[in-house]
């Protein structure tokens, strides 16, 4: 899967976790959203987790600065 094909298959998540509408970029961060705290990103990991059925080791996803990050990692353990 490349990161186009990754992106189109996150936004239904991130519509799902987030009440507003956030347009998922390479760019993006949790400072970008207002509503990106702590327990949101817990609830978008474990939704990420089930989309794409993959398990993250722990400590890996806070290690992403941006979503363009977390693209990669997901290819790297989509492919495993």
């Amino acid at each position: 899967m490349n990161q186009t094909e990754i992106i189109h298959k996150l936004q239904p998540v991130f519509n799902t976790v987030f009440t507003d509408e956030v347009a998922v970029t390479p760019q993006l961060t949790a400072n970008d959203v207002p509503e990106w705290d702590s327990l949101t990103h817990v609830s978008l990991v474990l939704a990420i987790e089930q989309q794409f059925g993959i398990r993250f080791r722990v400590g890996e996803v806070e290690l992403t600065r941006n979503v363009g990050e977390l693209v990669d990692l997901i290819s790297r353990r989509a492919a495993k």
